[in-house]
């Protein structure tokens, strides 16, 4: 069957360590053109794909049929328009869209021009994110009461991009981190019915929000999420608890860091976690207590793109519908809602 030939417009962190290597390295894919405006990193790393200077000449390449759009938050809405205007299917990274009625739009394009759209909310196949959904659904602590999700870093000085330091529209650790453990939320709980946020701005010279607390409420179920750049002493990343026991794992899903390191999608061991990260598993059921480790099932963002493959080759249905990414982006306003009034926002 045909390769699917692909562009990647940008080539900063989210371009080259999240998108290439996964479509270098997928069967199905072909990494065609390279979207960079500045440097040669993009030429060394792929030399056989097409560097392009400017967007024109990746959308007017016919041969394109699959747009990655990687490029800073702000720009997100505007790129993937014109590419499916262009006549192409499309990922956009995260944050989805700054706002929901951008998200609303390009959801409305893409149906309306009979093309696929995609939302790369990739912490979904984060192994630990894997472990603790397959405990939840397998119904090994009964029925959820309280959930509570951190992604916390050690980062005290600015970023050196000054796109990420300079407010504006889909730009804040809420946006950054905080949709990752968001859409892990809503995968597992659906659509809250509430939402109280806080959010605050802590290292010396920033204009942005650096660190946040959200309350996503639903019913019998309070679901809390953190996130701070401030945090140099590990905590857990998860806690959940049922009615029959908790669930606890400390560490973060080591993908990115190996691929940062050097490692690729197709190594062996790849996205396999250290065991003495495993999470803790603590159940009593009928008066009888039991405590284990459960070992991290292996995360593999390459499954985000074995489906979109499926979905544009084999008509197989998306895994993570645009529409649910929506969820995300509206959740999102109504924590900066919730901030600027002091109050509960319902959904």
């Amino acid at each position: 069957m045909t390769q699917i030939k692909a562009a990647i417009l940008g080539f900063g962190l989210s371009g080259a360590i999240f998108h290439a290597p996964f479509l270098e390295a997928a069967d199905r894919f072909e990494l065609a053109v390279i979207l960079q405006r500045k440097g040669e990193s993009a030429a060394r790393a792929y030399p056989r794909a097409r560097i392009a200077g400017n967007l024109e000449s990746v959308l007017g390449d016919k041969s394109i049929e699959l747009v990655v759009v990687g490029t800073p938050n702000a720009l997100h809405f505007e790129m993937a328009r014109q590419a499916l205007l262009a006549g192409k299917h499309v990922i956009v990274d995260k944050p989805f869209t700054p706002t929901v009625a951008e998200a609303q739009e390009l959801i409305g394009l893409a149906r309306k021009k009979g093309l696929h759209l995609f939302v790369f909310h990739n912490r979904r196949w984060d192994g630990d994110f894997m472990t603790l959904r397959m405990i939840i659904e397998e119904g090994k602590l009964g029925e959820i009461v309280s959930y509570d999700a951190s992604y916390d870093r050690y980062a005290p000085s600015l970023n050196s991009k000054p796109w990420k330091e300079t407010a504006g529209p889909g730009i804040s650790i809420l946006h950054d981190l905080g949709t990752h453990i968001i859409d892990q939320a809503v995968c597992l709980f659906g659509r809250p019915e509430a939402v109280t946020g806080h959010l605050v701005t802590q290292r010396e010279g920033s204009s942005v929000s650096d660190g946040f607390t959200v309350r996503l409420h639903y019913s019998g179920l309070h679901a809390t999420l953190r996130s701070s750049l401030l945090v140099l002493e590990e905590g857990p990343r998860y806690v959940i608890h049922g009615r029959n026991g908790s669930f606890v794992k400390y560490g973060v899903d080591p993908q990115e860091d190996d691929m940062q390191a050097g490692c690729r999608p197709l190594d062996s061991g790849w996205g396999e976690d250290a065991e003495e990260k495993w999470g803790v598993l603590h159940t009593r059921v009928n008066s009888v207590s039991k405590r284990e480790t459960v070992p991290t099932l292996p995360g593999n963002y390459m499954h985000f793109y074995d489906n979109v493959a499926a979905v544009i080759r084999d008509g197989a249905p998306i895994a993570m519908t645009a529409e649910e990414a929506l969820v995300t982006v509206r959740i999102i306003e109504a924590v900066q809602e919730s901030h600027r009034e002091g109050r509960t926002i319902k959904i």
